[in-house]
């Protein structure tokens, strides 16, 4: 009995569990104290955990909810049922979508939308520097280190280009930037 209530609770849980992570809380805390699984305590304590464990939050109290009540397999259920509905819509969508995307008023739509989203990702970048440029904290109300962290990586970016014949790619860039904003403003 116990298999059915963690299968009908976490399907429930994962079908009208919209807004992400923490729009579902709600719904989960109704499922979980319903049953009777965890009190209102034990719930915020695992919220808490899933919150700092890798993974959705979800997922990770399905899981440990599933264990706690019926172990190993309890486990493998209320995860499995919790990501089912989202597993189905995204199949389906799927499916519907390989046949419109050949569609020729669907590919005038999407070319269409490209440069509105190349220009919202760069307008959000060009704020960023900015903002981080022109430091309101700094004494002067300019922070150098931040320009020069800008133009260099610029630099690691768009010239090797010409010269290589070839991109940097974004993870070598990630980690460029991680290693430099660590020796220019230290850890912590």
């Amino acid at each position: 009995m116990i298999y059915l209530d963690l299968l009908l609770g976490f399907l429930r849980v994962g079908c009208f569990a919209f807004g992400g992570a923490y729009g579902a809380i709600p719904l989960i805390r109704d499922v979980v104290l319903s049953y009777g699984w965890l009190t209102d305590e034990q719930l915020t304590y695992m919220i808490a955990v899933s919150e700092s464990t890798p993974g959705p939050i979800m997922v990770n109290l399905a899981t440990y909810v599933g264990s706690s009540q019926a172990g190993f397999w309890g486990a493998v259920l209320a995860t499995s049922a919790v990501v089912l509905p989202s597993f189905i819509i995204i199949l389906l969508l799927m499916i519907v979508l390989k046949n419109i995307i050949k569609n020729k008023y669907v590919q005038a739509v999407l070319r269409g939308l490209k440069p509105c989203i190349i220009g919202i990702i760069m307008a959000t970048g060009i704020f960023m520097i900015v903002n981080n440029v022109m430091n309101i904290r700094a004494e002067n109300g300019f922070e150098l280190k931040a320009l020069i962290l800008t133009v260099v990586l610029a630099a690691v970016m768009f010239l090797p280009k010409p010269i290589l014949k070839k991109k940097v790619s974004p993870i070598i860039l990630i980690v460029i930037s991680a290693v430099l904003g660590i020796m220019v403003y230290g850890i912590g």
